[in-house]
């Protein structure tokens, strides 16, 4: 190599990060996405294996078919969550040729292999992927993206598999559960939920789901379980039979996240609606069954007024107010209140919130819906008696509440908090606009936990303390353990409880994750999750005592994640 090619190569692998970085910044006025984002968002995709067509690009650099297959496996793995199915940019920048093809491979592989500050993940530095897979991928995202098929009501209904139909289910509950104090727990990479018993703490049954369940969500009654998982397959799951089994399935999609059930009075149980990623839309199905009725497309203008190919749906509630669903579309920061009281002549109401929306809940009345838009860092709330935007409050940095945590302030009367993927930032919100107007739609207070990477904060209306996980956190003793608040003594900081250690199980990773009470608020449960080969737990704490109360071990509890007990998630207790 001559002095001037080592020169050149030296000066390129130091400048072009930065280059990069500043090339491919993210847009004006979003944050730098943080290591805990990117590891939530990087998650694999179920469409890496699905069939795409395969565009060839006479600008681009040539592939073989294996390569691009082989490619685009990985893009849908690792890449998809932040940059999007179509590469059109999500939480990060656009992929697509008119962006990538004038920079050129090796400008490419250069910001693959060292990653940038603005957020991209160092991928061929930190060993995740190796130098050839980095030139693939290079050559790759010059490339016409592929295109998923889109899934019709055709389709799904050709996926609908109705087990045991409506007329052959018991008309009583002909099992001894205590139902209210039941369990759906997540067991991730296995494709399974358990029943677990909240009494007995005892696996009442394992049952077959879809891959990387993401909620479980209760019908209006308590009856049925509805399980979706992110390979968009949904279950209905009878609780009242004599073993509890899934009685309708339905594939709603190629990858999905969230369901949700009727509960407006006269209309318990008889809607279900899931919203999927890809293809961009939402279903209406009949509770009792899953038969699909009606398919609405999420694809349209942002909130900035730019057209976005694939909003996925995020997050979605059902009014008590209204016969509506309050459905939120990630990338375009769009609300839709959809009446689903005539589908024949379907109504929505749709509202500006922020980008990008994705996890809320209901504050204490149940009129207000909190969600948070975490890459605006910000809150968006709505009046869902009035049908009508609340307000949209500036929190920390990337808020993932789960559903949030409803509780009396010492001095701010009525709030709502959430935690913060991108910093140990608790923001609590006002939620009582008629005894405390003032403090109504404005964070009163803002907490210090342990450090960032926290997905889910929890406490109980029996409760005294808040609890706040922190699994996607880098430090080990940070993710392994978990903070509590006083809620009577906030400004005296947080307690840390090492659940890991007392889970007293092997090497892994040992991530604690989503605290979730049992039906008499006396009870804290936490999932220890460890990688599918490693033992995972779940970890039992008396919430009075903030001790130990037990430790449940099964070999079937294969990266046990997320936690909902029935009786909670029925009434909307959060």
């Amino acid at each position: 190599m001559t002095k001037s090619k080592w020169m050149a190569r030296t000066i390129v692998a130091a400048v072009l990060p930065l280059a990069m970085a500043n090339a491919f910044a993210q847009e004006k006025g979003k944050h730098p996405t943080s290591g805990a984002e990117q590891q939530y968002q990087a998650g694999s995709s179920p469409l890496a294996n699905v069939d795409m067509y395969q565009d060839i690009n006479p600008k681009a650099p040539p592939m073989s078919k294996a390569e691009f297959d082989a490619a685009r496996e990985i893009y849908f793995q690792r890449c998809a969550g932040c940059h999007g199915v179509l590469r059109k940019g999500a939480t990060g920048k656009p992929l697509t040729p008119d962006k990538t093809i004038p920079n050129g491979s090796e400008y490419l592989k250069v910001f693959i292999k060292y990653g940038s500050p603005a957020g991209m993940p160092n991928w061929g530095t930190s060993g995740e992927l190796t130098d050839d897979q980095v030139d693939l991928m290079a050559r790759y995202v010059q490339q016409t993206p592929p295109q998923p098929p889109e899934f019709s009501l055709k389709d799904m209904e050709a996926s609908w598999k109705l087990v045991v139909p409506v007329n052959k289910r018991p008309t009583k509950q002909m099992n001894k559960l205590n139902l209210g104090n039941l369990f759906s727990v997540t067991l991730r990479d296995a494709g399974q939920i358990a029943l677990i018993d909240g009494a007995s703490k005892k696996i009442v049954s394992i049952l077959k789901t879809g891959y990387a369940v993401h909620i479980s969500r209760m019908s209006a009654s308590g009856r049925y379980l509805y399980v979706i998982g992110r390979d968009a397959r949904l279950n209905l799951i009878d609780l009242w039979m004599a073993e509890p089994e899934t009685v309708a399935e339905l594939k709603v999609g190629l990858e999905a996240r969230s369901v949700e059930t009727s509960k407006f009075k006269g209309y318990e149980d008889k809607y279900a609606v899931a919203g999927t990623y890809w293809p961009p839309q939402f279903v209406i199905m009949d509770g009792d069954t899953l038969k699909p009725r009606k398919i609405v497309s999420t694809r349209g203008m942002t909130v900035d007024n730019e057209y976005h190919p694939e909003p996925r749906v995020a997050s979605i509630v059902a009014s008590h107010f209204r016969p509506e669903f309050v459905i939120t579309a990630k990338e375009t920061g769009k609300i839709m209140l959809v009446d689903y009281s005539d589908l024949q002549n379907l109504k929505m109401t749709t509202l500006d919130g922020a980008k990008f929306l994705h996890d809320g809940g209901m504050d204490s009345t149940g009129r207000y819906f909190l969600v948070a838009a975490n890459a605006s860092n910000k809150i968006a709330v709505v009046d869902t008696k009035e049908d009508k935007m609340a307000a949209v409050v500036d929190v920390g940095k990337i808020p993932h509440p789960g559903r949030g945590a409803n509780f009396i302030h010492p001095k701010f009367g009525p709030v709502w908090a959430t935690s913060d993927l991108g910093d140990e930032e608790i923001s609590v919100i006002g939620t009582d606009p008629v005894k405390h107007k003032a403090q109504a739609w404005k964070v009163v207070a803002t907490l210090k936990g342990q450090g960032g990477g926290s997905l889910f904060i929890k406490t109980h209306p029996k409760s005294k303390n808040l609890w706040v996980d922190t699994p996607l956190n880098p430090d080990a003793a940070i993710s392994q353990s978990v903070a509590v608040f006083d809620i009577s003594n906030l400004d005296k900081g947080f307690v840390t409880l090492p659940i890991a250690e007392w889970a007293g199980i092997g090497e892994g990773a040992k991530r604690i994750v989503q605290p979730e009470y049992n039906k008499a608020g006396d009870e804290v449960w936490f999932s220890v999750w460890s990688a599918k080969d490693k033992e995972s737990a779940i970890v039992v704490v008396d919430d009075k005592t903030r001790k130990l109360k037990a430790v449940i071990k099964d070999k079937r509890l294969i990266t046990p994640t997320g936690k909902f007990n029935v009786n909670n998630t029925q009434h909307d207790v959060y």
